[in-house]
């Protein structure tokens, strides 16, 4: 059982505050996850930094979410699952694409289902994709630039699924709802 205690904007350190109530401003709640990294003010501003990076990408949200919610389902992140699916519904990211990636199941898009299948082989590979696996990505209309924009939306994930990992990070009241579990294991809620 993990000791990880999640700060609120009254409890966090001096350096998370101003992070933690702009985030609240925002969405009207601060998440279980970013209230977790806390106790880190650098890995709290990296984490919110390079999210608003990776949404200034070429790609579009599904584009996004779908690199997002590949690396949570082979990292194993309820949390993430759960958030990634709230947050894709809410921004019209289509129900045949959620449930693909919540499933392992292929996209009927073939573009799509390229980008899926190449962001598992960055994170499965550590980022030593074949040529045949690159060929096959640029080929289905990708660019080098996605290349690396998959490489930028794995280090995101890295960030907090990690986290939520080693803190066995709570999901939110408005994440429950697409609670998420692997066959055979059960999900932290």
């Amino acid at each position: 059982m993990s000791n990880f205690e999640t700060l609120t904007v009254e409890t966090a350190p001096e350096g998370s505050k101003p992070l933690l109530e702009s985030v609240k401003k925002a969405s009207g709640f601060v998440p279980n996850l970013l209230g977790t990294m806390a106790p880190a003010p650098a890995l709290l501003e990296g984490y919110l930094s390079l999210s608003g990076i990776f949404s200034k990408t070429n790609l579009s949200e599904t584009e996004r979410q779908i690199i997002l919610m590949t690396n949570n389902r082979l990292n194993k992140c309820f949390y993430c699952m759960a958030a990634h699916t709230t947050l894709s519904q809410m921004s019209g990211v289509s129900e045949e694409v959620i449930e693909a990636l919540r499933n392992n199941t292929p996209i009927s898009d073939s573009k799509l289902e390229a980008l899926r299948v190449f962001a598992g082989v960055i994170n499965e590979t550590r980022g030593w994709p074949s040529d045949k696996h690159l060929s096959d990505f640029l080929s289905a209309g990708y660019d080098h630039q996605t290349v690396l924009e998959v490489i930028l939306g794995t280090s995101l994930k890295v960030m907090s699924n990690y986290t939520n990992h080693v803190a066995e990070t709570q999901v939110d009241d408005a994440f429950t709802a697409n609670s998420w579990s692997p066959l055979g294991e059960a999900a932290i809620v």
